[in-house]
């Protein structure tokens, strides 16, 4: 039996990972203790949710000193409203982007902006955001072709899908880079302290197909708790 962890304060790393629609599980964990604080089941991933989470760990003691999300919208102010730093996390903003440019994309500006993604890993915000100022700069005038809309009247965007991934960059840019500003926190710059145990909870998960809801939770909780300590909202 793992021996429960007394409150102190942590950065935390939370998501939430499912199975098929309508059904998840939201955890928070502490990637330095490599423990797993709480964990809700949840129908939708939304702000509440976290805010939830964030409450019942602060009552129970704990202190969050900072955050690292995957950057849905919404979560990044739960914490900020407490002045908790917000990470978000950069492997999911790389794929954010690729979901637009696809791996291989085929103009030379989507080329450019994947290219310019693929260097958060090794970058500063300074040195990135002046790199996408001048990706921007260098190719607005391609940005702003448009075309005829299929099937409407007037006119839209050629180039939507290269628009967006750079929205999201420019949107998600000021906390792509907290991990730096705060290096005495320790503050990862990715999820994958929490996604690569979503794999693992997936992989003992489906050595049990057929479960009810009731006791896959609680097959969760069990799974969850041998690196964490019990769940204290919903969970119990």
């Amino acid at each position: 039996m793992v021996p429960p962890l007394p409150p102190q304060a942590t950065v935390v790393v939370t998501d939430t990972t499912y199975w098929g629609r309508g059904y998840g599980i939201c955890v928070v964990r502490s990637p330095s203790l490599k423990r797993n604080l709480c964990w809700t089941e949840v129908e939708q991933e939304t702000a509440v949710v976290y805010a939830q989470s964030l409450k019942g760990l602060q009552e129970r003691g704990w202190t969050i000193t900072a955050a690292v999300i995957d950057g849905r919208r919404g979560v990044a102010r739960v914490f900020e409203a407490q002045n908790i730093p917000v990470q978000f996390c950069q492997f999911h903003q790389m794929k954010t982007v690729t979901k637009y440019l696809t791996r291989k994309p085929q103009t030379e500006a989507a080329q450019e902006l994947r290219k310019l993604t693929c260097t958060l890993h090794k970058t500063n915000e300074p040195d990135f955001t002046t790199a996408l100022v001048k990706w921007h700069a260098l190719h607005e005038s391609f940005l702003d072709e448009r075309s005829p809309a299929p099937g409407k009247r007037g006119w839209q965007y050629t180039h939507r899908r290269i628009r967006a991934a750079y929205r999201s960059l420019k949107t998600n840019l000021p906390y792509l880079f907290t991990y730096q500003k705060y290096p005495m926190l320790n503050i990862p710059h990715t999820t994958n302290s929490i996604d690569g145990m979503f794999s693992q909870l997936k992989n003992k998960i489906a050595v049990h197909r057929g479960l009810s809801r009731e006791r896959r939770f609680k097959l969760i909780c069990a799974i969850l708790a041998t690196s964490s300590k019990r769940p204290t909202q919903k969970d119990h």
